[in-house]
């Protein structure tokens, strides 16, 4: 793992080509990505998953996909069941705390066979990030809720589901991008909100879970840290926010770099997000002009993130052995109270 170059890729379509196969081969990514263009039937995703692991001769090269539930669910049926939002676990945390915490639970160790079944092994998930009013709905229903104590609780207890299943989850978007008031795939937020604020809204439920082994990044400025910067590329960020206040000291990843918040050639985003502190970074849309721009950028996992990386890989294979049917009747059951 040390010789893999700090950065996760996705392919074009539903096969690898010879140019992505020699591609990948010679260039060594940590991990790749999933995405909906990339899965049609269980053979084929599982034939998909095995030559990316194939090309780079790690067999336990993790293979990532978001799967959340409500509209970012990139496996539906009949490839997996539809899952209800994050903001409908919330609801029903509201009327019961223990049965919120534990259908939270419950439908991330469900992604977890879902998952397991085509050898994904990591879920971006769960997302932490607390809406404002009136911003954006490119988070919206994604969250769950607008408080940051149901969050962080909630956010706990889904990636604890993914972990006891054996999959990886990921902590996004820190330090928060629920105050955006635009969206980050199509341009680049920017929030003027005071640093108290922050602290107390936004960053709260990513501090409550520090200890996660992977997050991905916010392509978002804030001013009253560093006005010229996005999260993704922003040293002060980075360091004095994320690794700091927060005190989050597991692997970090970037957000698609492919998202046009993001400026400058693709090189020059991979080097700026490596250079501010990332430890991985991530490319999603299988282009492979961009993606050879990347990776002419990247170098190995530096000596921290390889360490960082290794720990974000024990959950995988250590499932809990629970029964499938029996959880999903426990879900389908909690869940129909919010219906």
């Amino acid at each position: 793992m040390s010789e893999s170059k700090a950065m996760i890729l996705g392919c074009a379509g539903l096969t690898l080509s010879r140019e992505e196969r020699a591609f990948y081969r010679g260039e060594r990514p940590w991990a790749f990505i999933l995405f909906k263009r990339n899965v049609d039937e269980p053979s084929q995703i599982r034939d998909l998953v095995a030559g990316l692991r194939d090309c780079v001769g790690r067999s336990d090269a993790l293979v990532f996909i978001d799967q959340e539930g409500g509209r970012v669910q990139r496996l539906r049926p009949p490839l997996a069941p539809s899952y209800p939002t994050g903001a409908a676990i919330g609801a029903l945390y509201r009327q019961s705390r223990s049965e919120g915490r534990r259908a939270a639970w419950l439908m991330s160790r469900l992604h977890a066979f879902d998952l397991l079944r085509y050898g994904v092994t990591a879920d971006c998930l769960p997302v932490l990030d607390v809406p404002v009013e009136g911003a954006h709905d490119v988070i919206g229903d994604r969250a769950y809720a607008k408080d940051p104590r149901t969050v962080a609780i909630l956010g706990k207890a889904a990636a604890r589901g993914l972990v006891d299943g054996g999959v990886a989850p990921v902590i996004k978007h820190i330090p928060g991008h629920g105050r955006a008031f635009s969206d980050s795939h199509q341009a680049l937020p920017v929030v003027d909100t005071p640093l108290a604020q922050l602290r107390e809204h936004d960053f709260a439920p990513f501090k409550a879970n520090a200890k996660a082994a992977m997050a991905m990044t916010a392509h978002v400025i804030y001013t009253a840290i560093d006005p010229g910067n996005p999260a993704t590329t922003s040293k002060r960020v980075i360091s004095d926010i994320i690794r700091g206040e927060i005190g989050f000291d597991g692997l970090l990843m970037s957000d698609d770099l492919s998202m046009k918040a993001l400026s400058g050639d693709f090189s020059a985003r991979a080097a700026a997000s490596l250079a501010a502190g990332c430890d991985v970074v991530l490319h999603c849309n299988g282009l492979m002009e961009e993606m050879s721009a990347v990776a002419s950028a990247v170098g190995p996992l530096s000596k921290a993130a390889a360490r960082r990386a290794r720990r974000a890989m024990k959950p995988l294979g250590k499932s809990d052995g629970l029964d499938e049917t029996q959880l999903r009747e426990e879900f389908a059951a909690l869940m129909g109270v919010v219906a």
